[in-house]
């Protein structure tokens, strides 16, 4: 059977992965080496297939998980090449087809490498084992004589004994499950793993040769827009068609229920009937006064959820001679990514292909199948590459509007939406309000932690729903039950106090649709926390560092809150500095630390910050970040990825909010909506890694905006001597505090 095997495909079903059974059409792509004559179902069991070797020697790793930016599919392809023993230039990366690849779930929370890899890690051990045992027959000679190296097997005292991997799977297919019997490579002995491997999709970047999303064409393609209410939660009234009867290459106006759009020949045409379409609306929200947002937070429908409680909290605040309490709020924000969102979708009568830049393609297909009232194996969902998104942006959805007008016109259509689309559309990261009580005791430790947050739902991802779908809820699609999940994180601080509460108020609705942004609530609670440790430190008289060290248990933590202090030359003292009651320009620094969801991966935070007192201006000057992710694939990554989500935090801590009014959102542009500008850069991101290689991958893409937040809030009491607790710390918002303080 080993001898008769073509090209090598190495499937399996493990936990986390679910089997597929699409239909491969006449112009469907076949995974190499695999026989599939047109319309033929492929077995469950050959559509787990992660990795093949073509004839030539080529590799191929087919994941579910998807490329956002952050290189994972490069660690990935590094992994693949460290097992199987070739270069990473011969691996070629198929991710996120809902017809090629294994369902990996979301590419979201830096849990790629975590979940996804291990998988990935074991089929090409198993292939790696398998190629020896082919080699064993075509040698003639045992295994344990076998070696592999840059894809070819030879024999350890022979080397002249050889055969190449495409040699040994020339031809016909075979396949196998991974059955777990077959060792991967121990830690010490990588050569791939943990190198700064460069990236693979960069060169076709820098060079404009990579294809997003927005750049997928199909022939036939009409573009499309779609008009939306001002205001949040409006009702279409009526829709006059004649007002755009003179509109150069409109083919069709579409209505559905609440969801109105148009499409025309060119995108240029679809521009200008989107604007001249006349829709009237009825109704609608009516949202509180910006300035109300937090208080009105706190009086939503919602039950509290105690997540700890020990030791006698209310008590020993009742003793505190001085007990400290403080409320801080974060305000909806942005995904704000660069490019709006874009989608591209071809339904005919019975089935349905969509080009996207989801992080779940299997999600969205099931989404998508209930919005077109299809059976969901009748969609494919192929991932293409957008402008980024460190959370869930409009990509779904407008990939779901281009959907409704290819099955309204019958046509493919392509959906570009517009700056103010995104801005206006997208889901926002949601606003929460957090408080904090506190107690030191007679040897100023702490001695009660009373916490408390106000937070909506953070995840309304597609989830196999057309109802989480933005043109669902306007096409009247039933809304699907909501899930309480993301507020919470890292509200637990992972700090050892004697008396210790935890409560998260779950709200049954948000003001504004809301769904994840890079962290989820962990930023905000780490936020909170961060500070009111600072506050008590400083309450105490002791320096910072030393007082997170006192209260700080786990060795990983103490590690990185020790090397931060160390990379950054911090001169033990307590804050505020000397003089930082001034009135010139101020300096100042401060450290924050958080364990990502209270079990992954290490962060600590020093920001350096200079404060113009008169202008009300914070500048980062530098960020240190001492990082432990455990097992690292490509350190370079990891770097790109840590002073990814620095720049990210600060310009979310100093700029970020969205702007509404009574009816909706008004920050529709950058003007309303400002980000980080390069000169606004710190002049320096130390990163220092601490890595263990006998510890499992934890992920980078999300930890280490979690502590930058609060590192630049101390830093700023640090230099002047005045707590900030609302984000962002705009120049009004400093100036104001200066003046109260």
């Amino acid at each position: 059977m080993l001898q008769a095997a073509g090209a090598l495909v190495v499937t399996f079903s493990l936990p986390g992965t679910h089997a597929q059974t699409p239909r491969v059409g006449e112009d469907e792509p076949v995974l190499p080496g695999q026989v599939a004559a047109p319309g033929q179902t492929i077995p469950p069991g050959q559509i787990d297939a992660w990795l093949a070797v073509a004839p030539d020697g080529g590799i191929t790793l087919y994941t579910g998980k998807v490329e956002l930016g952050t290189g994972v599919a490069t660690a990935l392809a590094q992994i693949v090449a460290e097992e199987l023993d070739v270069a990473v230039a011969r691996i070629t990366v198929v991710q996120g087809d809902t017809a090629r690849t294994p369902d990996q779930g979301v590419t979201a929370g830096s849990k790629t490498l975590q979940r996804g890899a291990p998988i990935i890690r074991q089929a090409a051990a198993d292939a790696r084992y398998t190629l020896r045992l082919l080699a064993s027959v075509r040698l003639s000679t045992s295994v344990d004589q076998l070696v592999t190296r840059d894809g070819v097997v030879s024999v350890a005292d022979d080397p002249g004994r050889r055969v190449t991997y495409g040699e040994l799977v020339g031809g016909r297919r075979f396949s196998r499950p991974v059955t777990r019997d077959f060792q991967t490579k121990p830690r010490a002995t990588y050569r791939v793993v943990g190198t700064p491997v460069r990236r693979l999709d960069i060169p076709a970047k820098v060079m404009g040769a990579a294809v997003f999303v927005h750049d997928v064409r199909v022939p036939g393609m009409l573009h499309g827009r779609v008009i939306r209410p001002r205001t949040v939660g409006a009702r279409v009234g009526a829709v006059d068609e004649d007002s755009v009867r003179g509109v150069p290459g409109l083919v069709k106006v579409v209505r559905q229920g609440d969801y109105v759009g148009v499409v025309c020949e060119r995108e240029e045409q679809a521009i200008a009937a989107a604007r001249a379409l006349r829709v009237t609306w009825r109704g609608g929200a009516r949202l509180p006064a910006a300035g109300d947002l937090h208080a009105t937070l706190l009086k939503l429908p919602g039950g509290p959820r105690v997540l700890v409680n020990r030791g006698d909290v209310d008590g020993l605040l009742r003793q505190a001679a001085r007990p400290l309490e403080a409320e801080y709020r974060w305000p909806f924000q942005m995904h704000a990514s660069i490019g709006p969102s874009c989608g591209v979708a071809d339904v005919r009568r019975d089935e349905a292909r969509v080009w996207t830049a989801s992080q779940s393609v299997f999600e969205l297909r099931g989404a998508i199948a209930g919005l077109l009232r299809l059976p969901a194996e009748r969609v494919r969902a192929i991932f293409a590459e957008g402008s980024g998104c460190y959370g869930h942006n409009g990509a779904d959805d407008a990939t779901a509007d281009a959907a409704i007008l290819s099955q309204a016109v019958g046509r493919p259509v392509r959906v570009q939406w517009m700056r103010h689309d995104e801005h206006g559309y997208e889901p926002k990261g949601p606003a929460m309000v957090m408080r904090v009580r506190g107690a030191l005791d007679a040897g100023r430790g702490v001695a009660a932690w009373d916490y408390a947050v106000w937070t909506p739902t953070h995840v309304r991802r597609p989830a196999n729903r057309a109802g989480n779908l933005l043109a669902g809820e306007e096409t009247g699609a039933p809304e699907p039950v909501s899930r309480a999940i993301g507020g919470d994180r890292n509200a637990q601080h992972g700090y050892a106090f004697p008396a210790d509460r935890v409560v998260v108020h779950q709200l049954d609705r948000s003001l504004l649709r809301v769904s994840a942004l890079r962290g989820l609530g962990a930023p905000q609670n780490t936020f909170a926390n961060e500070s009111f440790l600072d506050e008590l430190a400083a309450a105490a008289g002791a320096d910072p560092v030393a007082y997170r060290l006192r209260h700080l248990k786990d060795r990983r933590g103490v590690a990185v809150v020790e090397a931060a202090a160390r990379a950054a030359g911090w001169t033990p003292r307590p804050s505020p500095a000397p003089g930082a009651r001034g009135t010139g320009p101020a300096r100042g620094r401060g450290i924050a630390y958080c364990q990502y969801e209270n079990e992954y991966a290490y962060v600590a935070a020093v920001a350096e910050v200079e404060v113009d007192r008169a202008a009300g201006a914070i500048r980062v000057r530098r960020v240190v970040v001492a990082h432990d992710c455990g097992l690292v694939i490509n350190p370079d990554g990891v770097r790109n990825q840590i002073e990814g989500n620095v720049l990210q935090a600060i310009s979310r801590t100093l700029k970020e909010a969205v702007a509404f009014d009574a009816a909706g959102v008004t920050s529709l542009d950058w003007a309303g909506y400002p980000i980080l500008t390069f000169p606004e850069v710190p002049d320096a991101v130390d990163i220092v890694l601490l890595e263990g290689r006998d510890n499992p991958p934890l992920g980078a893409g999300e930890p280490a905006t979690c502590p930058v937040p609060a590192a630049i809030a101390n830093a700023v009491f640090d230099a002047t001597g005045v707590r900030l607790r609302s984000v962002p710390f705009t120049p009004d918002r400093v100036r104001e505090e200066l003046a109260r303080a």
